[in-house]
This record gives C-alpha cells, structure tokens and sequence, in this order.
C-alpha cells in the first residue's frame, strides 16, 4: 500500500469516527453547563417531560429544519436569537414542542400574531462562555399560561449561574480573543468612541461577517458579529486605536531608578 492510500484510508477511518462522536451545541459552546442543566431540569418538571425525548438541534454547522426529530421530542436549546421568529414559526408549523431561551427583554416581541406562543420570564442574568451577560427568559408552546413569571427559574438559572463562574475560576480563564487590524467588532470600536476618538466606515470599505473562516472550524463566532475592513478603513482604525490608548509616563525619579538597574 503506498503512503498516499494509507492516507486516504485514515481520513476515511477518521471521517468514520467522527460520525459517532457527539456534536457541540450552540449551549455547549456559549451556555454554560450548569445554567442549561438547571433550565432543562426545570422545564421536564413544569411540563411532565421525563418520558420524551429531550432534543438540541442547534450546533455549529448544524440544520434544526432537515434534522429528524423523534416522536415526542421536546426543544429545549439556546438558538441563535437573530433567527428566533422563524425558529419558533417552523417547530409550530410542524407541531414540534419546544422551550427556548430568549433574551428577556425581547420576550413579548414575537407573541404578536401567534396566539400560541408562550413566554416564561426569569430574568436570571447568565454570562454566557463567550463572555456576554445576557438577562435570560424563555419561549414555548407548551403549558396553558400565555405568560409565566418564575421566581423559582430565575433563582436555578442564577444560582446555576453562580456556579459555573465559580467552577470557570478554578479552572482556565474565559478565553479572549484578538482580531487582525482588518477586523472590526462593535466592543472594539466602542472603546474608541468611550475614549474620544470619531471614526467613519464606509459601506464600500466593509463587509459584514457573523464569524471568520477559523473561528467556525472551532464553533466559534464574533460575538454581535464584526466587519472585514479595507486596507484604508483598517489604517484608520489602527491609528484611532493607538491615539485611545492610554500610555503613562515615566517620571523623572523614575527613570533614575531604572538607569541604575542592570
């Protein structure tokens, strides 16, 4: 067998492999474990899930409209809340049930015109792994209350909350994440404007991008989304970037200490 057929034969073999192994969800990426297992634990009580399927369609590459659910499955996942309207529209369309997490302060804005859908408000504020604190509900269409207020899911999702910031201090620290000069991201440039700096992006100097090509190939994304920048844009910004940054001065006495250190 030469070399290259033996190459071939181990990526088929690895291919093979990884069709077994489970896939990240979007939660296991941003959510951390504790806060959904607290939120799933919740809602099998609440509605007398146990027996049912529990399903998470939504991971990196993943698409919930071809997936096949079982029969009863249940939704209980944290979507991509950009595409929330259609998400809910295509589980009610197909007779899916469903419990999603929502950003609370957007909870009422998709019950208009669908009777059917229901909001839980908990409000628990949950940093998510990618570093965003986001006050947290959920959407469903199960249960008979168009509106439930949960004391009791707020105090799980922030205790659970709680305890994944403790378990992320005993372990590796949050990841943090530096962009090539050719990206742009809204926290980046809002550090410029905090810090008295005025920048102007042209709509033929930029091109909006949810992730880069490698960020995906790790389930990663930009949080909020970014911009690829032109050559011109990207020398702006780098130069606002380095008038706001803010660099402190030596002083005298200083600088006599440390001409005489070796």
């Amino acid at each position: 067998m030469s070399a290259a057929e033996a190459g071939e034969e181990s990526e088929e073999y690895q291919a093979f492999v990884d069709k077994f192994k489970p896939k990240k969800t979007t939660d296991d990426c941003y959510t951390p474990a504790p806060v959904y297992e607290a939120v799933k634990t919740w809602a099998i009580d609440k509605y007398g899930l146990a027996d049912r399927p529990i399903v998470r369609p939504f991971y990196p590459g993943g698409d919930y409209q071809k997936m096949t659910y079982p029969d009863g499955a249940v939704v209980i996942d944290n979507p991509p809340f950009s595409i929330l309207a259609e998400i809910v529209d295509f589980y009610h369309a197909h007779h899916i049930d469903f419990f999603l997490f929502a950003p609370s302060l957007t909870a009422f804005a998709r019950m208009i015109g669908r009777d059917w859908l229901h909001s839980v408000i908990a409000h628990g504020s949950v940093t998510y792994e990618n570093g965003a604190i986001v006050n947290t509900s959920f959407e469903t269409n199960m249960g008979t209350a168009r509106v439930t207020v949960s004391h009791e899911l707020h105090d799980r999702s922030t205790t659970a909350d709680a305890q994944a910031k403790d378990e992320r201090r005993s372990s590796e620290p949050l990841p943090k994440y530096s962009y090539p000069v050719e990206v742009a991201t809204a926290a980046g440039l809002g550090y410029l404007a905090a810090h008295g700096m005025s920048l102007e992006i042209m709509p033929e100097s930029c091109a909006p991008v949810r992730a880069l090509e490698a960020q995906r190939e790790a389930g990663k994304a930009i949080y909020g989304g970014g911009l690829l920048l032109g050559s011109q844009s990207a020398a702006e910004k780098a130069a606002a970037e380095k008038a706001a940054a803010t660099k402190w001065q030596l002083s005298d006495a200083e600088r006599e200490i440390i001409n005489g250190l070796k």
